[in-house]
């Protein structure tokens, strides 16, 4: 039975929501001179492209020629879909510097949550994430992203304080149901006459994940361990 349970909890592992893909950018204002507004064209039509290296080019004489948070933003997004990541953070901290201090928009944050995930240091990405959660209306991701950042690696209290704020700011935030029932499921211990003991939740985080994603991803897990723990 704890070779099963074991098996069952050997999940893959998360990335944050958005660390696969940048957050949606407003499209990119208007320079000054001509010559600059045909970079920007440029540029504007490489990002819709996902040229990315194309978009790079243009976008660095125009974040350096002319001190928008948009060309920066754009920039960072640029190098980050290119695995660029350590130029995209000093991009992105370059477009928060320039912004207004009461207008960073909280997507800049995630970007960088998630380039410092894939640089492998997850503190500052959950630093990150948190700044992007005070600033957004809807906080849902970003709240999920630390958790999901918190279960790979492996703080289990903090996980299910994440995933809890998660499901607060968005009740239908799937994947939150399945990070909290699969912790709460690893609490569990199996007694002497074979039976599984899990924390009071478990079975009603499980379910609510098949009542909001019944085809998703996690399906067959959740399925599996709420078979088990019957």
């Amino acid at each position: 039975m704890r070779r099963k349970l074991g098996a069952l909890l050997l999940l893959a592992s998360f990335a944050a929501a958005a660390s696969a893909q940048t957050r949606a950018a407003a499209p990119l204002p208007a320079a000054k001179g001509s010559n600059e507004n045909a970079a920007v064209a440029k540029a504007q039509a490489a990002l819709d492209a996902k040229q990315w290296p194309e978009a790079e080019a243009a976008l660095k004489p125009l974040a350096s020629s002319e001190p928008r948070p948009e060309y920066s933003e754009a920039l960072g997004n640029a190098q980050y879909n290119q695995a660029h990541y350590e130029d995209s953070l000093a991009s992105y901290q370059r477009a928060i510097e320039l912004a207004p201090s009461n207008a960073v928009p909280s997507r800049i944050y995630t970007m960088i949550g998630n380039a410092n995930l894939k640089l492998k240091r997850n503190d500052a990405a959950i630093a990150a994430y948190n700044k992007a959660a005070a600033l957004d209306p809807n906080p849902g991701t970003a709240y999920f992203n630390i958790c999901a950042t918190l279960y790979n690696m492996g703080e289990t209290t903090k996980t299910l304080a994440a995933c809890d704020k998660a499901i607060a700011a968005d009740p239908k935030k799937a994947d939150a149901y399945f990070v909290k029932g699969s912790v709460m499921v690893g609490q569990g211990a199996i007694g002497k006459n074979g039976k599984m003991t899990v924390p009071p939740g478990t079975v009603e985080a499980l379910k609510q994940y098949l009542v909001l994603a019944p085809d998703g991803a996690h399906a067959n897990d959740v399925k599996q361990m709420l078979d088990f723990l019957k």
